[in-house]
């Protein structure tokens, strides 16, 4: 498990929620490069001349106050983060989504405002959607389908998700990308670049932490570029559903081909509870726990097993269906990790149970967290804090993790000792794992994890001794 960023304080400025368009429909993408490079070189210089007030002013401060005054810019620049990707919306608003998961760029205060960048949206006109699947498929939805709903149920940052019936019978859904969000994407993407390069300066001055600006982008664009093209995704659907064919307790929607381009996709319906619905108060503990356990080892079997990771976390990307079984929907996004990476992280997994020091220090090297030569104690002491819940052989409560407590204590020893390399394989393993330490909080599941942990551990490594030569 990972630190999750705690809530912002309740004095801390909060995002100003903006009002949908007229007949509660989405305003179209705000494009244009000239337009989007001036909203985003607004909020890079806003963002940076924060920091560069506060750094004036430091002379003539106390420590404390200077202190509590970082604090108020980390979390009042996180807000105008989060107010420019909801006006931009789009790829931009997206790539911030994503940027709420680096807890190396600025604090958990901070972290916790970006965080609220919401993945649902109003919807666009249903006139514009029908527009795109004319253009998508050749033909309007009324034509394809024997029932096409107009309406969209759900609505995210790229695209709007209609209820449909094939001429078959067949209940599905259709996701389809909203027109235009493809022409911000290179804006969109060289923006990033500008806001990033900003805040790995507020990275090395503020919290002493190198970062590669160049690599998180190029991680963020590979990641963009794969949750753009449904294609891709409908190949991420028929990859899991062959991974996870042994597993009758998760189901995976099957992709309609014919009826998916590069910007819609139809796959068959899944009827059952959003995960947002199982972690309300109320829900039969026994069920909360089944998901608990079973989202567990669908994660570990992903990294362990699989090498193949679902790295999307939010609620709405996940259902429980009856009988019940974990149901997986956005497959967009999607980290396939080299197969010595794979290995790598499975060994780390053993060295970590075992206690063993060595073998861990060699998995770092691996990894590309640390190089040969350095000292791997600090890097031992970080691990062994992260996966506490997943270490202590007794019955533990998550509730007793105190996430905000142990991502400072982890920040702490890596400003210490100079720890700043960060893989790109790293960057999204960690944003599963905040999302899973977040559900199993909400979840309120009492077990011992370190046995549920080695169980899945040892799975993996059985499974691999009777695999084939290729696994995927």
């Amino acid at each position: 498990m990972s630190p999750r960023a705690p809530q912002p304080p309740p004095d801390a400025p909060r995002p100003r929620k903006r009002a949908a368009a007229a007949g509660g429909c989405a305003a179209p993408l705000t494009t244009g490069r000239a337009r989007r490079v001036l909203k985003v070189g607004g909020l890079t210089t806003s963002v940076g001349g924060s920091y560069l007030w506060q750094a004036l002013k430091r002379p003539f401060q106390s420590s404390e106050r200077t202190e509590r005054d970082l604090l108020d810019a980390h979390v009042r620049n996180a807000v105008r983060i989060v107010e420019g990707s909801t006006e931009l919306k789009g790829a931009f608003m997206k790539l911030v989504q994503m940027l709420s998961m680096r807890n190396d760029l600025l604090p958990p205060e901070a972290l916790a405002v970006l965080s609220t960048v919401q993945s649902s949206v109003p919807p666009m006109d249903a006139a514009v959607i029908r527009e795109q699947v004319t253009r998508e498929l050749g033909r309007a939805p009324e034509e394809l389908f024997a029932e096409f709903e107009p309406e969209a149920f759900a609505a995210a940052s790229l695209g709007q998700v209609h209820r449909a019936r094939l001429r078959s019978g067949a209940a599905v859904v259709v996701k389809i990308q909203y027109p235009g969000v493809e022409d911000t994407v290179v804006q969109d993407l060289k923006n990033i670049r500008v806001l990033l390069a900003t805040l790995a300066r507020i990275g090395r001055d503020v919290m002493k932490q190198k970062i590669d600006a160049t690599e998180v982008a190029r991680e963020l664009e590979d990641r963009l570029c794969e949750e753009l093209d449904y294609v891709n995704e409908a190949k991420n659907l028929a990859r899991f559903r062959a991974l996870f064919a042994d597993d009758p307790e998760v189901v995976i929607p099957r992709p309609v081909p014919e009826f998916s381009s590069r910007r819609v996709l139809t796959m068959e319906a899944v009827d059952g509870y959003p995960l947002a619905d199982i972690l309300a108060p109320g829900v039969d503990q026994s069920l909360k726990d089944w998901v608990a356990l079973k989202y567990f080892r669908v994660l570990w079997r992903q990294v362990f097993e699989f090498g193949v990771l679902h790295t999307d976390p939010h609620p709405g990307n996940y259902m429980v269906t009856h009988h019940p079984r974990l149901c997986m929907l956005d497959l967009g996004s999607v980290r396939v990790f080299e197969e010595p990476i794979r290995r790598a992280y499975l060994d780390l997994a053993v060295a970590l149970l075992a206690g063993d020091a060595a073998g861990m220090s060699e998995c770092f090297v691996r990894l590309g967290f640390l190089d040969p030569a350095d000292d791997p104690a600090a890097m031992i002491r970080i691990m062994r804090i992260v996966f506490e819940p997943a270490l202590v052989d007794a019955v533990y409560d998550p509730k007793q993790y105190q996430s905000v407590e142990r991502a400072m204590e982890v920040a702490q020893i890596a400003l210490e000792h100079r720890i700043f390399k960060a893989p790109g394989h790293r960057v999204f393993l960690v944003r599963a794992l905040v999302g899973l330490e977040s559900y199993i909080q909400q979840l309120g599941t009492v077990t011992n994890w370190r046995r549920v942990f080695g169980e899945s551990v040892e799975a993996a490594r059985t499974r691999q001794r009777r695999a084939r030569p290729s696994r995927r």
